[in-house]
C-alpha cells in the first residue's frame, strides 16, 4: 500500500515537471489523471501529502503547480511581535516569516528567503537563510538609564527589541534622551543588538524633538553641504535674470498671468495665463526653469537628486534645492523677470486641446494670488476682494469655466476622483497643536490641478510619440483579485462593477469605479465603498516605461510642473530644453536611457519615505492634540474594520482604534468578505461609514495610537 501511495506521489510531481503542464484545480487534475471517483479522496490525500512535504504548491485560486526551488530575494517587514514578511519583486504576494525563521534579519533588511513546505489555505512561508545588506545602521529612540549600562528603546515600532548601550558608549546620555545610536553589533537571536550612542537629540519633552526624531528616523537630509551652499549663491547671483539668460526665449513679459498658492507658500514654480479668442481657450502653463541654474552632475543636481522631492512636514520644510533658489532667482515671484518652460495649449469648448507649443520663455508674473482669494472671487463674490484684484476678474471666471471644462472631459472619459481631506495641523511656538482641520478642496485648488494635469499629458504625450527616453508618472491598473472582491461586496448593496472576462477576468475600465462613486454619493454607504475603492487601487510610480495613468484614464502622463520640489521634473525638463535646442543626438540619447531607470527607481522610493515621514508627523501631532482631550466625547465614522476593533475618524481627522475587547455585551467576530465585526449572540454590527459617538480612552505619544471606546449612548 505504501509502494502504490509513493508511486501515486512520484507520477503527480513528474506530471507537473512536465514543460507543458498547466497548474490546474484538484477536480481537472483527478479527471486528465483518469481518478475513478472512489479513489477521490485517496487521490486528495496524495495531494495533501505533497503539499506538506512542500514537493508541490498551490496558487492563490486553488491550483496545483511545482514548488519554486530556487531562493529568492526581497526585503524584509518586521512585526513587533516577532514575526514578519518579505516582499519579492515581481511576486505580487508577501512570503510569511514566522518568527523562529527571522533568524537576526531586521525590518527593512535586503535578504534572501528558502519557501517552507506549504499549507493549504496560508500565506506561503519562508525562512530568512542570509542577509543581504542591513537596512539601518543607525536607530532613533529613547534613552533608558540602568547603574552600569542603558538600552534605547526604538522608535521604530517594527524593531522588535531595544538596543544595549555600554555605559562607556553612551555619549553623555541620561534617562529620557532622544538618542541616535549606531548599532555596532547586530546581536543574535538570544541576545540584543549592541550600539553606541552618536548624537543627542535633546530631552523627549523639549520643544521640536519629537520632529526632529522623525526627521532622524527616516534619514531625511536637512542642512546642505557647504559646497551645494557655495554653488547656489554662486548661480543665483544677483537674484536677477540676466540679458544672457534671456537670449533666445520666446518673450511672453506682456501675456498677463498670475500665481496661485497657499497663503504660506514660498516656492513658486507655476503661473497661469487664459485668454479667450475665436471659442478657443489659450491657457498657459508657465513653470519655473529650475536647469538653468541645476546644471547636470553638478553638486546642486547630486543633493537635488539624492534628496529626491522636498518633504513638508508639520513643522518645517525640508526643501530639495536650497532656499536662495527655491524661494529666491527660482520662485515665480510677482513683477519680477523669471525664466519658464512654458506649455502654451489652444483649448476647444469641449475640453480638447487642439494645439499646443512647449517653449522657452521669460516671463513676469502680473500678481500673486491665493487660493482663498480666488475662492472669494468666485464663489463667495466678496466685493471687497473683487474690487481689489478688478483688473483679473474676469480672467478667473474664463479659468473656472475652463476648469469645469476639463474636469467633465476627465469625467467622461473615466477618471477616478477621491476626495478625501487632508489634515491642516495648526501649531503655537512650541510646536504643541492648537487645532487640526480638513484641509477642503476648493473652486481655485481644482482649477490650478486642473491645469497642471492638462500641462502633464500635453507633456506627456508630446514625448511618447518622439520615442525619446522620458520619465512618465504611471499607475497601474488595480489587482484582479481585489476588484473581483470589490464586485462581491458592493453586489450586497445592489451596485455592480463590469469586470473583463477570459484572459483579462477581473480587469476593470477606470469609468466603471467613477461611474461606482457615483452612484454611491450622497448615501450612506458612500465612505465605506469610496474607502474600499482606493484601497483596491494600486500606488502611482516613477517609471522610464509609459504604462498609463489608471486613475485619471489616461495614456500619457508625467509630472512637468514642479521642479522645484520634485526630481523626476527636473530631468524632464532637461530632457525637453536639450529636444527644443536640437541637443537631444544619439549619444545625449543613450545617456538618458541609461540613467533613467535608476531615476525614476530612487524618486519613487524618496516619495514613498517622505510620504511616510509626513504621515508619521502628522500622527504624532494628532496625539498630542487628543491627550488634553482624554474623556471627551466625539461623533465619528468607522473608517476600518480589523478583526482587532473599528477605526474611527472624527471630522477634525483623527482617527483612534475602538478595540474589539472594549466591546461589551457580546463576543464579537470579524466578517472580512463584508468588512464588518458582528456579535455572536445579539447579531449587532459594526461596519466601515457608520456614525458612531465615541470616548477618548487614551492617546499614546510613544506608539503614536488613540484610543477611543464607545459612549455609553452607543
Amino acid at each position: 500500500m505504501t509502494d502504490l501511495f509513493t508511486e501515486r506521489k512520484n507520477l503527480i510531481c513528474e506530471l507537473m515537471k512536465d514543460p507543458h503542464y498547466v497548474p490546474m484545480k484538484e477536480k481537472e487534475l483527478a479527471v486528465f489523471m483518469q481518478v475513478k471517483p472512489e479513489d477521490r479522496a485517496e487521490f486528495k490525500r496524495v495531494l495533501d501529502s505533497l503539499l506538506e512535504e512542500g514537493r508541490i504548491a498551490l496558487t492563490k485560486r486553488g491550483r496545483y503547480r511545482q514548488p519554486e526551488e530556487k531562493e529568492m530575494t526581497g526585503v524584509f517587514t518586521s512585526h513587533a511581535k516577532g514575526f514578519g514578511f518579505v516582499s519579492v519583486d515581481g511576486v505580487e504576494e508577501d512570503f510569511f516569516i514566522p518568527e523562529g525563521c527571522v533568524h537576526d534579519a531586521f525590518h527593512g533588511d535586503t535578504v534572501k528567503i528558502r519557501i517552507l513546505p506549504g499549507k493549504r489555505g496560508q500565506r506561503t512561508e519562508a525562512e530568512i537563510t542570509e542577509i543581504i545588506a542591513r537596512a539601518f545602521t543607525q536607530v532613533v529612540g529613547t534613552y533608558e538609564q540602568s547603574k552600569n549600562f542603558g538600552f534605547v528603546a526604538p522608535d521604530n515600532q517594527k524593531i522588535a527589541c531595544d538596543i544595549f548601550i555600554p555605559k562607556e558608549k553612551s555619549h553623555g546620555a541620561v534617562d529620557g534622551h532622544k538618542v541616535v545610536a549606531e548599532i555596532t553589533d547586530y546581536g543574535k537571536e538570544n541576545r540584543n543588538p549592541e550600539g553606541k550612542i552618536v548624537e543627542i537629540l535633546g530631552h523627549i519633552n523639549d520643544p521640536g524633538v519629537d520632529i526632529l526624531s522623525i526627521v532622524r528616523a527616516f534619514d531625511l537630509p536637512e542642512a546642505f553641504p557647504e559646497r551645494v551652499l557655495n554653488q547656489a549663491q554662486r548661480v543665483a547671483g544677483t537674484g536677477e535674470v540676466s540679458e544672457a539668460d534671456r537670449a533666445g526665449r520666446r518673450d511672453l513679459r506682456d501675456m498677463v498671468m498670475v500665481t496661485i498658492d497657499g497663503e504660506d507658500a514660498k516656492d513658486l514654480d507655476d503661473a497661469v495665463s487664459l485668454s479667450v479668442e475665436n471659442d478657443l481657450y489659450r491657457l498657459g502653463v508657465h513653470i519655473a526653469d529650475v536647469t538653468n541654474y541645476v546644471q547636470e552632475n553638478s553638486a546642486l543636481d547630486w543633493e537635488a537628486r539624492e534628496r529626491g522631492t522636498s518633504v513638508y512636514l508639520v513643522d518645517r520644510v525640508i526643501p530639495m534645492l536650497p532656499h536662495v533658489l527655491s524661494n529666491g532667482i527660482c520662485s515665480l515671484n510677482a513683477g519680477e523677470d523669471r525664466l519658464a518652460l512654458s506649455c502654451l495649449m489652444d483649448i476647444d469648448k469641449k475640453g480638447n486641446v487642439v494645439n499646443y507649443e512647449i517653449v522657452e520663455s521669460v516671463i513676469r508674473v502680473d500678481r500673486r494670488m491665493s487660493y482663498t482669494n480666488v475662492k472669494k472671487i468666485l464663489e463667495d463674490h466678496d466685493e471687497d476682494v473683487i474690487r481689489e484684484y478688478e483688473p483679473f476678474v474676469s480672467m478667473f471666471e474664463e479659468m473656472a469655466a475652463l476648469s469645469a471644462i476639463l474636469r467633465k472631459k476627465r469625467q467622461e472619459r473615466g477618471a477616478v476622483d477621491f476626495d478625501f481631506p487632508e489634515s491642516k495641523i495648526v501649531l503655537d511656538r512650541e510646536g504643541n497643536p492648537l487645532e487640526i482641520r480638513p484641509y477642503e478642496r476648493n473652486v481655485a485648488t481644482k482649477l490650478i490641478e486642473d491645469f497642471m494635469l492638462a500641462a502633464n499629458e500635453t507633456v506627456a504625450q508630446h514625448f511618447y510619440w518622439l520615442e525619446m527616453p522620458f520619465v512618465y508618472r504611471c499607475h497601474e491598473n488595480p489587482d484582479p483579485d481585489k476588484m473581483e472582491k470589490l464586485g462581491l461586496f458592493i453586489h450586497n448593496f445592489g451596485y455592480h462593477i463590469k469586470l473583463g472576462q477570459g484572459a483579462s477576468s477581473c480587469e476593470i475600465h477606470p469609468k466603471e469605479l467613477q461611474k461606482l462613486l457615483n452612484q454611491v454619493e450622497g448615501t450612506p454607504e458612500e465612505a465605506l465603498i469610496a474607502r474600499l475603492t482606493l484601497r483596491s487601487m494600486k500606488r502611482a510610480n516613477y517609471t522610464t516605461d509609459c504604462a498609463g495613468h489608471f486613475g485619471l484614464a489616461t495614456q500619457y502622463y508625467c509630472h512637468f510642473t514642479s521642479p522645484i520640489r520634485r526630481y523626476p521634473d527636473l530631468q524632464i525638463h532637461r530632457i525637453i530644453k536639450e529636444f527644443l535646442r536640437g541637443r537631444l543626438k544619439e549619444e545625449r540619447i543613450d545617456h538618458y536611457r541609461e540613467i533613467l531607470p535608476e531615476v525614476a527607481k530612487h524618486s519613487s522610493q524618496t516619495e514613498r519615505r517622505a510620504d511616510e515621514a509626513e504621515r508619521e508627523t502628522d500622527k504624532l501631532k494628532k496625539v498630542q492634540y487628543m491627550e488634553s482631550r482624554v474623556g471627551e466625547v466625539f461623533e465619528g465614522v468607522v473608517s476600518c474594520v480589523t478583526g482587532w476593533g473599528l477605526y474611527v475618524e472624527l471630522p477634525n481627522t483623527v482617527e483612534g482604534l475602538v478595540h474589539v475587547n472594549s466591546l461589551d455585551g457580546d463576543y464579537f467576530y470579524y466578517d472580512e468578505n463584508r468588512y464588518e465585526l458582528i456579535g455572536q449572540m445579539t447579531g449587532r454590527c459594526y461596519k466601515l461609514g457608520q456614525k458612531l459617538k465615541v470616548r477618548v480612552a487614551f492617546a499614546d505619544r510613544f506608539n503614536r495610537t488613540i484610543d477611543f471606546v464607545l459612549a455609553k449612548e452607543e
